[in-house]
């Protein structure tokens, strides 16, 4: 059984981010009308609200491509992982396409998409009257521009990449084929190495030389940190995960409308980032640390964490502890400056119900009362490891585990184990048929008012699985019966 209890939030973040240009996920393209401004959602924290799109402009330009066939061409935009439609128009018996806006587009960098799937890529800066001309299905290589600084950079970057990433490649495949420390190998890797110190020289001319270019401060947010060979794995991993942000100028508001703020922040999280409740926990706060002087940044990466470690989507082990750190550090009335004191309240409670079963933490106490009428304890139990197990009888996965935790207790009720069974969402009656019907034998309790169980353990999904050690810490949850002994053999490792 699925306890939706996370919805408040997918309406709350849902809500909370949209922007001025309406941006949508949907992939077929719509024409959208020019962006129109919005009064922030909680205007007590206007000072901190998300400034309007810095845009350039006013805007006329024009893409020729040879072999295009008429057809509607879409300008689609980037904020975070969203994709959004901001105009359209049509593509003529030449290949030529237009887009005018007399105030001008967002500057960032946009797709624009005509003749079904052929897209190019477009640098919109401050000066957005110019010309791009290149062939069907040849865009990199013949692509040339007329009156835009960026997007020159930015195909002759493509070229470079294009003529240089085959040399690549086969060093790379040579090195495969040979042993390490031999002749062969080193002078392998000595190419390599030139190829990398050569594509780095050239990315250095050009930041040196146009400074304050959109499409340099948008290549420079892209590097990666420079990899230290004489260093031990751990360090090299700690510096590199360390320097990652170095490039990125959060200052600068136009970046999170290109692609690489939300690549480098899911790859930072999801690649990075060992994928621990922990280490996860770490590595969101530092980065929304990070950016929380900077709203754009704040916004999107705030939202954007807890959405994607969602407790009834993620694989952690404990998602909710992610959750429960970035609603309560970050979703405060003063700092969820997107949203109003109601939405806040309702996360922040949400977090509080989670809260007290995190992994790590001491498993609260239940007491109720068992299907004999007697008052039963957690904490009575006398096992080294306690499993608290909670059912509703008719969900179709509990009636899957229940017989295996029937066998486990049986199984391994006199090593050291107990069970300590929790009924949610039943009655009296299909409560006790459902004991007797399982040869339920370990302590079973269910209270219909649920106050003895209320703010305890926090469940998701039925059934629920909570492991406490000796010293009634919660050593494991959402786990399934066949994992019980694998977090228990974790737990008697680092004793």
């Amino acid at each position: 059984m699925k306890f939706n209890l996370t919805f408040l939030l997918f309406i709350f973040l849902i809500v909370g981010c949209q922007e001025t240009e309406k941006p949508t996920t949907t992939t077929t393209p719509k024409a959208t009308p020019t962006a129109v401004k919005t009064s922030p959602a909680n205007p007590a924290a206007s000072d901190q609200t998300v400034k309007d799109p810095v845009l350039g402009g006013p805007a006329d330009f024009s893409l020729k491509i040879k072999g295009a066939t008429p057809s509607k061409a879409y300008l689609i935009g980037t904020h975070g992982e969203q994709r959004f439609t901001l105009d359209s128009t049509m593509v003529d018996a030449s290949g030529t396409m237009r887009f005018k806006n007399p105030e001008g587009y967002p500057q960032g960098l946009y797709a624009i998409l005509f003749g079904g799937n052929n897209v190019v890529q477009a640098m919109l800066s401050e000066d957005q009257k110019f010309s791009m001309e290149a062939t069907l299905m040849q865009e990199k290589q013949t692509m040339k521009v007329d009156g835009s600084i960026d997007n020159q950079l930015y195909y002759e970057a493509a070229r470079f990449e294009l003529d240089i990433r085959p040399k690549f490649n086969a060093v790379a495949n040579k090195l495969k084929g040979l042993q390490q420390g031999t002749p062969a190998y080193q002078q392998a890797k000595a190419e390599q190495d030139q190829l990398v110190q050569l594509r780095r020289t050239t990315l250095q001319n050009v930041f040196k030389k146009h400074p304050n270019t959109l499409y340099v401060a948008f290549k420079k947010a892209g590097q990666n940190p420079i990899a230290r060979p004489e260093l031990s794995d751990a360090e090299r991993v700690w510096l590199y995960r360390k320097e990652f942000w170095n490039d990125v100028d959060f200052s600068d508001p136009r970046l999170i409308r290109t692609p690489v703020i939300f690549n480098k922040l899911k790859r930072y999280m999801t690649e990075l980032t060992p994928q621990n409740p922990d280490s996860v926990t770490q590595s969101a706060i530092y980065i929304t640390d990070l950016v929380e002087p900077y709203p754009d940044y704040f916004k999107l990466v705030a939202n954007w964490i807890p959405l994607h470690y969602d407790p009834l989507k993620s694989t952690l082990m404990d998602p909710h502890m992610v959750y429960v750190n970035m609603i309560e550090r970050y979703f405060t009335p003063e700092k969820a400056f997107w949203s109003g004191k109601t939405e806040v309240f309702g996360l922040q409670q949400r977090a509080g119900e989670m809260s007290a079963s995190l992994l790590g933490k001491i498993g609260p106490d239940v007491v109720s009362t068992d299907n004999f009428g007697k008052t039963k304890s957690i904490y009575e139990k006398k096992a080294e490891y306690v499993i608290v197990y909670m059912y509703n009888p008719t969900c179709e996965h509990c009636l899957e585990q229940t017989p295996k935790m029937v066998q486990f207790y049986n199984e391994n009720k006199n090593k050291g184990f107990d069970v300590f069974a929790i009924a949610l969402d039943t009655n009296d009656k299909e409560w006790k048929d459902y004991i007797k019907k399982n040869n339920m034998t370990f302590t079973n309790v269910y209270d219909p008012t649920n106050k003895s169980i209320y703010g305890k353990y926090y469940v998701d999904n039925t059934p629920e699985l909570y492991v406490l050690n000796k010293d009634r810490k919660i050593i494991g949850k959402n786990l399934k019966v066949n994992q019980i002994m694998t977090v228990v053999g974790w737990d008697k490792e680092r004793r």
